[in-house]
């Protein structure tokens, strides 16, 4: 067998319907486009809804813009923390990763202030709230901020 042998199964191409091509084609006269009208004479415009105010126009334009270099961060609150880890415990992100407290690997973490400190821990993250900083630093840990990456760079920090 070669390749141009090949050809697909019975019925598995149904030949084009050719319309505007007399009565006895059974699509003649108006070819499936029923009697006058917009729709039996040209294309309508994308978004034409019939005169009606099309609905890129009834929306409202968005206020504002998006900053191109905003950071979206993983954030966790120093409550979770408490009822995370053990008193003495080294947080990290990856350690933050491996208990399910932040979900997404590739972004930075920030601390939060939401919630009771009662353990000593050293927390290592990309930033904190100066809220979570003191409460971190009023149960006697510490906090160190590790380096952002810069928007073009792809060292893992």
């Amino acid at each position: 067998m070669k390749i141009h042998h090949l050809k697909p199964a019975p019925g598995a191409h149904k030949a084009k319907t050719r319309k505007g091509r007399g009565e006895a084609a059974g699509k003649g006269k108006t070819a499936g486009r029923g009697t006058k009208g917009s729709g039996a004479r040209r294309t309508i415009p994308v978004g034409f809804e019939g005169g009606q105010m099309p609905l890129q126009r009834r929306l409202p334009k968005l206020p504002g813009f998006t900053p191109r270099n905003r950071v979206e961060y993983a954030t966790v609150n120093v409550g979770k923390l408490d009822a995370a880890f053990d008193d003495g415990a080294e947080v990290t992100p990856d350690e933050l990763r491996a208990k399910g407290l932040i979900r997404r690997g590739d972004a930075p973490v920030k601390i939060l202030g939401d919630g009771e400190l009662s353990k000593k821990l050293t927390i290592a993250a990309h930033a904190f709230t100066q809220t979570a900083r003191s409460k971190v630093e009023a149960g006697g840990g510490t906090v160190r901020e590790l380096p952002r990456r810069s928007a073009g760079s792809d060292a893992t920090p």
